[in-house]
């Protein structure tokens, strides 16, 4: 079987997480939080709502694709030649969250873009659930 350049691949991840889909989704959608543990954004839950995300090595466009409160989130990330999609996926669980992250669109030539993906989001991660467990 053969490659073609259509293929994609994606990163995805998967936590359960010991909170509400309501404080998880805060942490996801309001700005000052999303820089505590992602990056500067000046993010608005609103469809087709475009918007940057910054830090040190560059910027991030990106526009709001889905909005579910609390069930489910969709972005475009464009950046440094990567054109994808990042969708959080909240499910309420008994002990808390089951929270799920995909990113599609990592190109057969972005190895660089990928990898980066593969080690950057676990962190993200970690600071998420840091960020979200210092709620009230």
């Amino acid at each position: 079987m053969t490659s073609t350049a259509t293929e994609t691949r994606s990163v995805v991840l998967e936590r359960e997480l010991p909170h509400p889909p309501e404080k998880i989704w805060r942490a996801l959608t309001q700005p000052h939080l999303i820089a505590e543990w992602l990056m500067q954004a000046d993010f608005l839950p609103v469809l087709d709502h475009r918007f940057t995300l910054r830090a040190d090595w560059g910027t991030v466009d990106c526009q709001v694709i889905t909005v579910e409160p609390n069930r489910s989130l969709a972005y475009s990330w464009v950046a440094l030649g990567l054109d994808s999609v990042v969708t959080w996926t909240l499910t309420p669980t008994n002990t808390g969250t089951h929270l799920r992250m995909e990113q599609t669109g990592f190109a057969p030539d972005q190895q660089r873009a990928y990898h980066g993906a593969q080690y950057g989001w676990p962190k993200f991660f970690d600071n998420l659930d840091r960020v979200v467990g210092g709620l009230s």
